[in-house]
């Protein structure tokens, strides 16, 4: 058994997500403990690759967190494993999911790269959330290779069993995202490979989505919204591009700290709007804590298509 995680917080947000309105992030796994590297990961490199699952952190304090947040008035439209790592490498996934539900009715969504769904046991844990949001980022092994440099153990063949699977034996929503990359998984013989795959998988949803936030390799360059939009045709059938994420309600207004700011920011770049719309601050006190956090050299800036994003420095304690 893995040594446990002396985690001091396991949530983050609510924050506005494009694909799950007001979502309270839940971190199960360290970073970046995960079976892919991609080279669009928001979160950096891949600092330890594995495909074995394990009691990573301690469950009961992670619902304890979880009930705080409900009682302090959460209001959300997803809690959302995720997070620093792939969630499914969490060995006690499904006793989590089991614990939120005796919590609250809020729906379960667990973002995962679908690399662990060729278990039979991750399919059963996965099977509790109401949606479960896979990747697939290639219709061929050296495209798979190239995209998201996987564990030694897993190939694509075996990604697209796991989901076919997971398809057959699953009765919520399946919501695959296709993470695309200009001049690399764009082109139309590409496109059709992967369209061929999805109908393979039969997910109740296909999202396009590209390199928004900083990632992982500085030369992955984001597609065009007219490209996406061709791509999405091409695809047909249930697919989408991913449009902007929502805006908190404007009548939000509640008390932070930098430690919240903090606990957003390590699990993702956010730019100061995230930041205002995801945990319900004014624009001056999102402001006031970020340039705090930077002056202390804990939070760095790096700007993207003309937006700023701000994220923990790397080598942060």
């Amino acid at each position: 058994m893995a040594e446990k995680e002396q985690q001091t917080s396991f949530t983050y947000g609510p924050v506005p997500s494009r694909r799950l309105g007001m979502s309270l992030g839940v971190d199960i796994v360290p970073p970046k403990i995960c079976t892919l590297d991609c080279v669009y990961c928001q979160l950096g490199r891949t600092t330890r690759s594995s495909v074995e699952r394990a009691d990573f952190v301690d469950i009961d304090a992670v619902l304890a967190e979880i009930r705080g947040k409900i009682e302090a008035g959460l209001k959300a439209d997803f809690i959302t494993l995720g997070g620093s790592g792939e969630p499914t490498l969490n060995s006690r996934l499904g006793d989590l999911i089991d614990g939120i539900r005796r919590l609250t009715d809020i729906p379960v969504a667990i973002l995962t790269n679908g690399t662990l769904l060729y278990r039979a046991d991750v399919r059963a844990e996965c099977a509790k959330a109401d949606v479960v949001a896979p990747s697939l980022d290639a219709g061929d092994a050296a495209t798979f290779e190239a995209v998201n440099r996987p564990n030694r153990d897993i190939t694509i063949e075996k990604l697209v069993w796991g989901m076919e699977q997971f398809r057959k034996e699953y009765s919520g929503q399946i919501w695959l995202e296709v993470f695309l990359i200009a001049g690399v998984n764009t082109g139309a013989e590409q496109v059709e490979r992967i369209k061929g795959l999805i109908e393979r998988i039969r997910p109740d949803k296909v999202h396009l989505n590209t390199a928004v936030r900083p990632p992982a390799e500085p030369d992955v360059v984001a597609v065009p919204r007219e490209v996406l939009d061709r791509i999405a045709q091409q695809i047909g059938g249930v697919c989408e591009v991913i449009g902007e994420a929502p805006s908190g309600p404007a009548d939000r207004h509640e008390m932070r700290t930098e430690a919240d700011i903090v606990s957003v920011l390590k699990r993702r770049p956010c730019t100061i709007e995230d930041i205002c719309c995801g945990l319900g601050i004014a624009r001056n006190e999102a402001v006031k804590y970020v340039s705090r956090l930077q002056q202390t050299g804990a939070v760095i800036s790096e700007r993207r298509g003309g937006v700023a994003y701000f994220h923990i420095r790397p080598d942060a304690p």
